[in-house]
């Protein structure tokens, strides 16, 4: 190997137009049967190798492809299945029926809890260890490795989740058992190796990404003690290990690992990487792979200046040793920017997606081995400068007053008038709400007739007049719904919203719309994120019209629906020019503004949602404390300015409660509802620790999953959260919103969850009378 090589660490799954998404629930729902499935499926996961061939990668990772979730391949691959789908499981390969049963659940059985894959928006299904004992159903990798040499020509790159950051990303075994679950699985670890190396595979990548977080000594010996084995049991195949999402600590420990290749993250925290490399060189005896091209945002690279990095790494590391990647798997960008036709030339310019960060490589390895470092005349060198300057140019780029605006937010203290004690008094005064007051997180079901009466309204078939009139319908129908099924603070049901954050983006300035943009979230479900490209404004209120009219209809309470200012940062792509807290402030004046009309329309419970808040968080401890400062001084500059009266709601997605609960309270809202239904024990047993003495709402029920939960379900969730919380501050409500549920399982829940909260009023009244 004389010249540095080019490579990527995965590829987005989903397809150019969603042909992955479309081929899932199709199968799902009965259209098509298992061999139609399976045989789309592999087009899908060869036209995407095919793809990657064509741009000239030198080493394709091969088995980054899944039917669902990569963490979720490997414990069916090890047979760690759940006790609760035992009846699905006859000892073999895992089927494609208890495969999706453990991650949507079934009738039967609740699915397995889903949560953030580290700090992005992409969501994993969480191994359940207790009570199974691994083995190797199949060698996945193997014959995925097969199947790209045998079809394309491909001897591609296995890629392999790590097993010590499987381990840690599992749940169901004591901490202190670590080692003994290493002994159980690294055997497998090894089979799978040594298979792949008889078949011929040069390289494996194991995915570690684990190894950027803070680890203990006693963890660091741990991952040498694995490495150390599976070198030995396969000697014949190199293996990468692959770290990624910011740099590792104890460099030095970390590249004497006994593998042939490190795999380093240089964007993000980039700079502290290479000066541990100016610092303590690399070892001559391993492979570099240099995480250069930003895997998690869709900006173009500025190609000067990854150059210049790579000018000082070859310095040091020689180029017959360096591979050149982006930084993380492709998974969490777009597929290719050809598809969009409508964006701004400057904007447009200056994006990158997956194919075209792929041909940034390409080029960056051709220029280090041709030597050319500061070639002027270089017309794609060029090209890639001309477009950022035309970006960075534009007047959305800067606007002064806003920056004032924000920079004046930052600087206040941002609180509420009265302590929420002395809220909470004025508050239940004023609302009369009964013991156990239920409500909804906010959005009801979308239906193909409110997406295709969108779709006509968005192309201009229909009218406004016509739209607006077809959104005050469904308001109206769901109004007298949640009515009739006896939930205590209503919704509107977000009709006229396609997402939770492009909705808001579309009616700011500052951000721009993809036509095909899309990434996978979790399973099929797939978002279209906004890109915020300018500084973000204010233009007019934002759901005033549809609040008030939802309002109109009834008696009840009908709250403010608003996402929070951090959730909408963190589930956008962001400009990359400014530091983000500065965006946040920005974002966070706009929703201040749009809190206040509610208010002063006469909405005084407003919901400003921030699921996305616990996932913005560093992956290292010492840097969160910052974070979390910022992020929750964004939230309170939002909804601080309201009456004492305004009962200001939260929605948070898969909290980890203890090392968020000083933040949560921060944030000082009347009433917070966490999405817990799939790891609902595990989160109340925190509250036995801390104690939260604000209103709260833990999920009773998992809308994730397509099935109706009983009301003796969600009353043992019910009452084993009454054993470590204020009962006077108990909220019911499901975990999450309810826009991907169908209509009739929606309110046969609701139905649920109302009984469930009535039979704990009426024993309740039973013992005060």
């Amino acid at each position: 190997m004389s010249q540095a090589v080019n490579t990527s660490l995965g590829y987005p799954r989903i397809g150019l137009k969603r042909e992955w998404k479309r081929a899932l629930e199709s199968f799902w729902s009965g259209r098509s049967d298992e061999d139609e499935f399976e045989k789309r499926m592999k087009e899908i996961r060869l036209s995407h190798l095919a793809a990657q061939q064509r741009q000239g990668l030198d080493l394709i990772p091969v088995g980054d492809f899944s039917l669902y979730d990569h963490v979720l391949d490997t414990a069916a691959m090890f047979g760690l299945v759940p006790k609760r789908f035992a009846k699905l499981d006859d000892g073999g390969k895992i089927t494609n029926e208890l495969y999706f049963a453990m991650a949507r659940g079934s009738k039967e059985a609740a699915a397995c809890e889903m949560t953030k894959w580290f700090n992005t928006n992409y969501h994993y299904i969480v191994p359940e260890l207790g009570g199974t004992e691994p083995s190797l159903r199949e060698n996945r990798p193997l014959q995925l490795f097969r199947e790209t040499k045998q079809e394309l020509g491909i001897t591609g790159k296995p890629v392999l989740l790590g097993l010590f950051t499987f381990l840690k990303l599992s749940k169901g075994y004591a901490a202190q058992d670590i080692r003994q679950w290493i002994g159980k699985l690294l055997p497998l670890y090894a089979v799978i190796l040594k298979e792949l190396e008889q078949e011929g595979a040069a390289w494996v990548q194991i995915d570690e990404p684990i190894l950027v977080t803070e680890l203990t000594e006693e963890d660091r010996a741990l991952v040498n003690e694995i490495y150390s084995y599976l070198r030995g049991a396969a000697p014949g195949v190199n293996l990468m290990l692959q770290t990624y999402f910011d740099a590792v600590d104890r460099y030095e420990q970390m590249v004497k690992l006994p593998v042939a290749g490190i795999g380093l993250d240089f964007t993000g925290n980039g700079a502290v990487q290479l000066e541990q490399i100016r610092k303590s060189g690399f070892p001559l005896d391993k492979i570099l792979a240099v995480g250069l091209i930003d895997g998690r945002n869709i900006w173009r690279a500025d190609l000067e200046q990854k150059l210049k990095v790579l000018a000082e790494i070859t310095a040091i590391v020689p180029k017959e040793r360096l591979w050149i990647q982006p930084s993380c798997s492709l998974l969490h960008v777009p597929v290719s920017t050809s598809e969009e036709k409508l964006l701004p030339d400057a904007v447009l310019d200056a994006l990158a997606f997956a194919n075209e960060k792929i041909s940034e490589t390409v080029l960056l390895t051709s220029l280090v081995n041709e030597g050319r470092w500061n070639s002027v005349e270089d017309a794609q060198l060029l090209s890639n400068k001309v477009a950022l300057m035309e970006l960075n140019t534009l007047p959305e780029r800067r606007n002064e007053e806003v920056r004032a605006a924000s920079r004046d937010a930052q600087q206040q203290d941002a609180a509420r008038a009265l302590p929420f004690a002395q809220r909470r008094l004025l508050q239940q005064k004023k609302w009369m709400l009964p013991f156990l007051p239920s409500t909804t997180i906010g959005s009801f079901p979308q239906t193909q007739e409110i997406r295709n009466a969108r779709r006509a309204w968005r192309s201009g078939e229909w009218s406004e007049e016509r739209y607006r009139l077809f959104v005050q319908e469904q308001i109206r129908e769901w109004i007298a719904i949640q009515e009739e099924i006896g939930l205590d603070v209503l919704v509107h049901g977000e009709f006229e919203r396609t997402d939770m954050v492009e909705f808001f983006g579309e009616k700011l300035e500052g951000f721009v719309f993809t036509s095909n943009g899309w990434v996978q979230s979790y399973g099929s479900r797939c978002v279209k994120p906004p890109v915020i490209y300018g500084d973000v404004t204010f233009r007019s209120p934002m759901t005033v019209e549809e609040t008030v009219y939802a309002q109109s209809l009834t008696a009840k309470p009908v709250k403010g629906m608003l996402t929070g200012p951090v959730t909408i940062l963190n589930w956008s792509f962001v400009r990359d020019d400014l530091p983000r807290d500065e965006v946040a402030s920005q974002i966070a004046v706009a929703i201040r503004n749009e809190v206040q009309a509610l208010e002063q329309a006469g909405i005084e419970m407003i919901q400003v949602d921030e699921p996305a808040l616990r996932e913005g968080l560093p992956l290292k401890a010492s840097q969160k404390d910052r974070y979390l400062q910022w992020a929750v001084h964004a939230f309170r500059i939002a909804t601080a300015s309201v009456r004492d009266t305004t009962q200001i709601h939260t929605h948070m997605c898969y909290c980890e409660f203890h090392d968020m609960i000083d933040a949560i309270r921060d944030m000082d809202a009347d009433v917070i509802s966490i999405e817990t239904s799939r790891s609902h024990g595990e989160l109340v047993s925190s509250f036995e620790e801390h104690r939260y003495g604000q209103g709260i709402g833990l999920g009773v029920y998992d809308i994730h999953s397509p099935r109706v939960p009983s009301v003796e379900e969600m009353s043992n969730m019910i009452e084993r959260a009454l054993q470590v919380l204020d009962p006077e501050l108990f909220w019911i409500n499901p975990d999450c919103g309810l826009k991907t549920r169908g209509k009739h399982e929606t309110v046969e829940s609701l139905r649920h969850m109302v009984e469930a909260a009535n039979q704990f009023r009426a024993a309740r009244a039973v013992l005060t009378s």
